[in-house]
């Protein structure tokens, strides 16, 4: 009788649609700052909102880190449905279903928006406006995006934790980052997940991994890795430490506004190398806002300008 009974309640539970809130977690996060340019860059020619197309993406490629996401790119789950392009086989709702595979995350993005926008199915939802992630949602389980009874408030859950639908009121976004991390490639990236890129200075940079070298960044980045090294007044070769931050572009030859008068206190063991890549700029132009010879020793306590 108690076993009858429970599973009266998850079926009552599914039907209703009643699902628990997800829980903030980093991976997720993390997948939101790779992508968040992107799916505005979408929003803006296709006119899905933002928050739909991060949560979807989200939900249905385990923030990137499904097998059908590492295999073919495909973030959204879409299937071959007379797809003539790249394709991979995987288990869904039947054995060895046949899935869209893309070169990068940009394809994948725009197909989903394609996708959208060109099957009748869906025209409904352009009636609807990009702010209202609550009718999208419950439109796309309306109309067979998904299965799952409870596609919709998933969706809604994942998009109000996150505050995905700040992103459904952008009128820009940084063309910069929806480029490259459009283009990166799972398969890339040799921990099996992609560097996560940050801004400093009108610049951006990566945070240095175990095991990673200019090599890799600059494949997984789309980068040269010659370029890259030079970018960073290294060689080349040079072996690459975790935790120290590789920039994507040439350096500033000044701190950012904020430093002006506020100068940097050496500290013990730090480099002029060292401070220079924590505020994005080059090594010579540090030595030349300091009056220094290239020579020149720095000691613990010293104070140096910065801007």
């Amino acid at each position: 009788m108690k076993r009858t009974l429970i599973s009266i309640l998850l079926i009552l539970w599914a039907v209703l649609g009643v699902v628990a809130q997800p829980k903030w977690n980093s991976r997720y996060q993390s997948y939101v700052n790779q992508y968040k340019d992107l799916a505005i860059e979408e929003m803006l020619k296709y006119r899905i909102p933002a928050s739909i197309t991060l949560a979807q993406g989200l939900l249905e490629s385990g923030a990137g880190m499904s097998e059908l996401t590492r295999k073919g790119n495909n973030h959204f789950g879409i299937k071959c449905h007379g797809w003539t392009g790249r394709k991979t086989y995987h288990d869904d709702d039947e054995r060895g279903e046949c899935f869209r595979a893309y070169d990068n995350a940009y394809e994948s993005y725009e197909d989903h928006c394609k996708f959208l926008t060109s099957s009748p199915r869906y025209s409904s939802l352009f009636s609807l406006s990009t702010t209202d992630y609550k009718g999208w949602a419950r439109g796309l389980k309306r109309c067979g995006y998904a299965t799952s009874p409870t596609y919709a408030e998933q969706l809604i859950g994942i998009i109000e934790v996150y505050k995905l639908n700040e992103y459904d009121r952008a009128t820009k976004y940084d063309k910069f980052l929806a480029r490259h991390n459009g283009l990166d490639n799972p398969a890339n990236a040799v921990s099996g997940s992609l560097h996560q890129i940050y801004q400093l200075n009108k610049n951006y940079y990566v945070v240095v991994r175990q095991g990673d070298t200019f090599k890799s960044l600059g494949k997984e980045l789309n980068v040269s890795w010659r370029r890259l090294a030079r970018y960073n007044e290294r060689n080349k070769r040079d072996q690459l430490q975790p935790g120290e931050y590789i920039f994507l572009k040439k350096k500033q030859s000044r701190a950012e506004k904020q430093f002006k008068n506020h100068p940097h206190r050496v500290r013990a063991g730090e480099s002029m190398y060292d401070i220079a890549q924590h505020y994005g700029i080059r090594v010579k132009s540090l030595y030349k806002l300091n009056h220094l010879a290239p020579d020149f020793q720095i000691q613990p306590g010293d104070l140096l300008r910065v801007r």
